[in-house]
């Protein structure tokens, strides 16, 4: 028997309505230059939800011209601090007052489950808002205490216009973790949603505007990565870009803002992280903090627990546990409240994840559950569990993005260490053990952003984020955030009598 395949479509709730389908630019909501629209696909059916205005390299000018005009001579880079805070809080409040239809919109859209959207996902957004909100009356500068006959100070000021690209797998959550720094920052923004989740990204357009944010200052342009992302990287009056998806994309992001105006970018990429668990870990919590670890919103999480080394000890106990486990997770409707995973986010995703699994097999790995499509319609994969998995096996080494787990055994604390690092890229970790000094010892030599002990993705609005290697750099969450939407100047006046004069 493998997962519990629940792929009857929940009748019992209404779909949203889609009442938002065009450009934001300046304001308004817009047909793109080119007339162009394009379908998004619920990945519960494979069948169309709407169509979609196609933005392209001229309605990125258009969205661009309005965030620069705002940033130049428009009010929100002027507020004094507490109106961007009143501003951003009252649009924090609209999403509260909103919850349902965006959870609804976002599970449509990427698959997701409604009931955690609902109740967590969603709530978070506005939090992050007031989170970063509290902060835009904050920021300030230093008196200097110059070594010579001289007076200096800095200011921290707003960088301008910010370019923010947004992948499909948490399309709220993601945009709000950059946008809530950005304004708080007095920034200007567009954002390029991933052209499958675009629905949610336009409604809090709709309640930016709602909210009384000021025209220009938030600009949406769904598009094409190619096309409307590519405009975005290369744009010469972007003066600042953010971007979280795959690596591949994220070098085109970094190679086209350094061809162009040299602006600064900040990116989070994938992962293929390590949780490594020690011969004496207690096996059922091991299985159930690795199952959530890894299968968790289907698998398409950059900090997914894809690679599991389990000490020699507990390895066969602990497998047949996770399997045992595994076998009562409920793949199903997004908007069924029995649903432990939805569908993946579109037929691409779906038949990549699919044939990671061959090449699994093909590669001589253990097949102990899973490793099927679930159901007969929609992107449904069954969770995946390989063993005996080789560190350089593909599915090893190479970001799947989806439910599936590869077990391997060490036998020591140093050969899990090299193996855990012996990756390109390093974005979380995790550690389970009962022993101290193994837990500092391990969390202090792996090379990654993140390591969670005796936990796994305990994400915090003030604990900061991101990755090494090939995983990017710069950080999302925290107050860190807030620097890379801020420019630091230097003011220099000399002192009476200074030789200066």
């Amino acid at each position: 028997m493998a997962a519990v395949c629940n792929g009857k479509l929940e009748d019992s709730f209404m779909v949203p309505e889609i009442k938002f389908t065009k450009l934001f630019i300046n304001g308004d909501f817009v047909d793109s230059v080119s007339g162009k629209t394009y379908e998004t696909i619920d990945p519960r059916s494979g069948e169309p939800t709407a169509r979609i205005a196609e933005g392209d390299k001229e309605d990125v000018d258009l969205a661009v011209k309005a965030a620069r005009e705002a940033f130049d001579n428009g009010p929100w880079p002027r507020f004094p601090g507490p109106g961007r805070r009143r501003l951003m809080m009252k649009l924090a409040d609209l999403i509260d007052e909103s919850v349902e239809e965006i959870a609804a919109l976002e599970a449509l859209d990427a698959g997701k489950l409604f009931h955690w959207l609902k109740a967590v996902d969603i709530p978070v957004v506005a939090e992050t808002l007031r989170y970063y909100a509290g902060a835009a009356d904050k920021i300030h500068g230093e008196t200097l205490k110059m070594t010579r006959e001289l007076q200096g100070y800095t200011l921290r000021e707003p960088i301008g216009v910010v370019g923010i690209i947004i992948p499909w797998n948490y399309p709220s959550n993601l945009l709000f973790l950059k946008v809530g720094p950005a304004l708080a920052a007095g920034c200007t923004v567009v954002i390029k949603p991933a052209e499958q989740t675009p629905l949610t990204a336009l409604y809090f357009a709709h309640l930016a505007k709602k909210a009384g944010i000021p025209d220009g200052v938030f600009n949406v342009v769904p598009g094409y990565g190619h096309t409307a992302g590519a405009a975005i990287s290369s744009h010469m009056e972007i003066d600042k870009v953010t971007f979280t998806g795959s690596t591949e994309v994220g070098r085109l992001v970094m190679e086209a803002a350094a061809r162009s105006n040299l602006k600064p970018v900040s990116l989070e990429l994938g992962g293929k992280n390590p949780f490594i668990v020690f011969d004496d870990a207690d096996v059922d919590t091991a299985a159930d903090l690795v199952l959530q670890g890894s299968l968790f919103n289907k698998g398409e999480v950059c900090v997914a627990s894809s690679r599991i080394f389990v000490q020699e000890g507990i390895y066969e106990e602990f497998s047949n546990k996770l399997v045992e486990m595994a076998k009562t997770w409920v793949v199903g409707d997004p908007f069924d409240p029995r649903s432990n995973q939805g569908p993946q986010v579109d037929k691409k995703q779906y038949d990549k994840i699919l044939s990671y699994i061959e090449i699994g097999k093909a590669e001589g790995a253990t097949l102990l559950t899973g490793g099927k499509p679930c159901g007969d319609r929609g992107y449904y994969i069954e969770p995946t569990v390989f063993s005996n998995v080789k560190d350089d096996m593909r599915i090893a080494k190479e970001e799947i993005f989806g439910p599936v787990i590869s077990l391997m055994k060490f036998k020591t604390v140093e050969e899990a260490i090299r193996r855990a690092n012996a990756t390109e890229y390093g974005l979380a970790a995790g550690i389970l053990t009962n022993d101290l000094n193994i837990a500092n010892t391990v969390s202090r030599s792996i090379r990654a952003g993140v390591i969670w002990i005796n936990c796994y993705r305990a994400f915090d609005i003030d604990c900061p984020y991101g990755g090494y290697k090939m995983s990017g750099f710069g950080r999302d969450f925290g107050m860190q955030a807030l620097d890379q939407y801020l420019q630091v100047k230097s003011v220099v006046t000399p002192l009476y009598n200074s030789p200066w004069l």
